[in-house]
């Protein structure tokens, strides 16, 4: 019996500013990285992304801590336009050895720290602290040198205070020193409401901070503060920025009511809104990923089709701009989203989700080859975390992917992966945790490990804050506790709790037709035949609505199964023969057992000697196929993961001698 796979496992993707992973799979805030060149430009960016939510931008100083000088008008150069010939001839040193393949920090932090025995005038000064900090911070693991610098550096001249106290503030977050980044952060944005590119960038990052932290309402309430400032200081480009973040963050919180007049007012900012192309694009593309994931949440999965193609037409549109610098008039619009290559992949990865809740799963896996080749090529130039969180948001899908179409064995390593990634961040585990020990879980459904499959789903419980991950876990505990059959208190209290009559806790579409199906199912096993009947008419009532397909497919073989107990073998026949090509087209290799297994008994009872032969042909198939890809997967060291309840990740797994798990619910 297959799992109640239907709806996403809680991670839906999100837009995501560059520099921090997502929190538990929504969207993201958008980026600060300014698209300036120099120490002041750099391309620093919030964080977010699928799965939860992103942080908005802010970023560090300059886009690698680099040395050279200040950008024109700004004033940092100090006496160096004065003839100040050795400052120079440092600086483009220092530059060049740091700019070299690979970089030669050591000689690059030698030229800066030669700048100040010379007692340059103060403005410089300040100026080489910030580029040493910035140096040591971006290439060293010497924090607290880095930290000396940039603390020097704050008290002095307003061109450079604001990069400093935007890279320390980054600094003591990667030390978990936050509750130091909030007040430095705070000050900033106090001083800097004449200098509109630091007061936006500032406001930015101190929203990506809260949001980090899960404060979403601080995190708002910042981002509704720059939204105003930015439309006082005549940027509607970056207004839209500040307002598309927040709109983020509402859809996390669930405020719906206050998300659809900001995102209406959003689309009429960005329509509106006359400036470079690709920042223009890069805005309707922000816009139409909180739709899209807007539409997903809440499992509607026809409804969602039209902002689907305008999404991918859009991101055609992005690839063939060209990539001019952008240099806007106005400071404050000295942001940039996300990097175009970062967008195509995060519209690969909303097109996968879709393809997964609708049940189109050959393209599903098509797609997600796709983004994890670009994926690839995008890592060996840019170590970003936000890739890493899109790489995990796609291997959750396409790992539920693989337990549909009876590929245990690859689901299980790819399973590993995750944990792999996950070992590497602990944020990104602790974003992640909870959709990692659900996919556990259903990999444990379909081996028929049911005490670990219920092990699994009760320790993601415990780690979602997520609505309808939570349902959707409660879903398919629901389903192990039916299979097990002697579960009766425990199962009519989750039954409870997700009623889809009556106070269904989500609004997901597609969470509340899978609910109506697993009371189908339950009433089946308790032979209450017409009961079940209804609740499955619900379901494929739902699914139809919005091309749940495998939803439909398992509804349609329940039903056959039904009538085919009630001895009503044409109409038994009407509900498999569909559920068999549904199955077929999704591929469900579960559902194609037991439709082939329907047909054979129903062909046989009917006198049809023929047809029962072939497809209890299908069946012997089909059966071989799934007991191979069992034992395949159960003998795998990774198996041992299903035992794996608490803390992070195991490093390392002890191989199996054999497969442990009945077979008997295969055959």
């Amino acid at each position: 019996m297959a799992a109640v796979a239907a709806g996403a496992s809680g991670s839906a993707a999100g837009a995501a500013p560059q520099q921090q992973p997502p929190p538990q799979q929504q969207p993201q805030p958008a980026a600060g990285g300014a698209a300036g060149s120099g120490e002041a430009g750099g391309g620093g960016g919030g964080g977010g992304g699928a799965g939860g939510g992103g942080g908005g931008g802010g970023g560090g100083g300059g886009s690698g801590g680099g040395a050279g000088p200040a950008p024109p008008g700004s004033g940092s150069g100090g006496g160096a336009a004065g003839g100040e010939s050795w400052y120079l001839a440092l600086l483009g040193l220092a530059e060049h050895f740091r700019t070299s393949s690979p970089p030669k920090v050591r000689l690059c932090v030698h030229c800066l720290q030669a700048v100040l025995p010379r007692k340059p005038p103060a403005r410089m000064e300040a100026r080489t602290h910030l580029q040493l900090g910035s140096v040591l911070y971006h290439h060293t693991r010497n924090g607290d040198q880095a930290r000396g610098h940039l603390e020097k550096a704050i008290p002095q001249f307003e061109d450079v205070k604001f990069e400093a106290a935007s890279l320390l503030s980054e600094l003591y977050c990667q030390e978990n020193s936050v509750d130091a980044a909030k007040p430095l952060l705070r000050k900033a944005i106090q001083i800097s409401q004449q200098t509109p590119y630091w007061h936006c960038r500032l406001l930015f990052q101190l929203a990506q901070l809260h949001t980090l932290e899960k404060d979403l309402v601080s995190a708002c309430d910042l981002l509704g503060v720059g939204a105003e400032y930015a439309r006082v200081v005549g940027s509607e480009y970056t207004r839209a920025l500040f307002l598309l973040s927040k709109g983020m963050l509402l859809l996390m919180e669930r405020k719906l009511q206050e998300v659809h007049p900001l995102l209406t007012l959003c689309g009429q900012i960005v329509e509106n809104w006359q400036g470079n192309p690709i920042q223009k694009e890069s805005l309707r593309v922000f816009f139409l990923v909180l739709q899209v994931t807007h539409y997903l949440d809440a499992g509607q999965v026809k409804s969602v089709k039209p902002c689907l193609k305008q999404l991918q037409q859009c991101i055609q549109t992005i690839s063939t701009l060209h990539d001019d610098e952008i240099l806007p008039s106005n400071p404050a619009d000295l942001f940039h989203w996300l990097p175009k290559e970062h967008m195509c992949v995060l519209v690969y990865l909303v097109t996968v989700m879709h393809s997964m809740q609708a049940g189109y799963l050959e393209k599903a896996q098509k797609y997600t080859d796709k983004a994890l080749m670009q994926l690839e090529k995008l890592k060996m130039l840019d170590c970003s975390p936000i890739l890493s969180s899109f790489q995990v948001i796609l291997l959750e899908h396409i790992i539920m992917c693989r337990l549909v179409t009876g590929h245990k064995a690859t689901a299980l390593q790819e399973i590993s992966q995750v944990c792999q990634l996950c070992q590497q961040s602990p944020r990104l585990f602790s974003n992640h945790a909870a959709q990692l020990h659900t996919l556990l879980g259903l990999y444990c459904i379909s081996v028929n490990c049911m005490d670990n499959a219920e092990a699994q789903f009760t320790t993601a419980l415990r780690l979602t804050t997520h609505q309808e991950l939570w349902a959707f876990i409660v879903t398919n505990l629901a389903s192990v506790y039916i299979r097990e059959g002697n579960r009766h208190q425990e199962l009519y209290s989750l039954l409870e709790r997700i009623n889809p009559d009556h106070n269904f806790p989500v609004s997901s579409h597609c969470l509340r037709a899978a609910a109506f199906y697993i009371r189908g199912l339950f009433s089946f096993f308790q032979g209450r035949y017409n009961e079940a009947k209804r609740f499955l008419r619900e379901t494929l009532k739902m699914s139809n609505a919005e091309d749940l397909n495998r939803l439909t497919a398992c509804s349609l073989v329940l039903l056959g199964h039904i009538f085919y107990v009630l001895g009503n073998h044409r109409e038994s026949n009407n509900m498999v023969v569909p559920a068999m090509q549904l199955a077929s087209k999704i591929p469900d290799m579960s559902v194609q057992l037991w439709s082939s297994a329907l047909l054979r008994d129903l062909n046989k009872a009917c006198g049809n000697a023929m047809d029962a032969h072939e497809a209890a042909q299908m069946h012997q198939n089909f059966s071989q196929q799934l007991l191979q890809d069992h034992i395949e997967a159960c003998s795998l060291p990774e198996h041992n993961l299903i035992t794996w309840t608490d803390g992070p990740p195991p490093v390392q797994f002890q191989a199996q001698n054999g497969p442990t798990t009945s077979l008997a619910s295969l055959l």
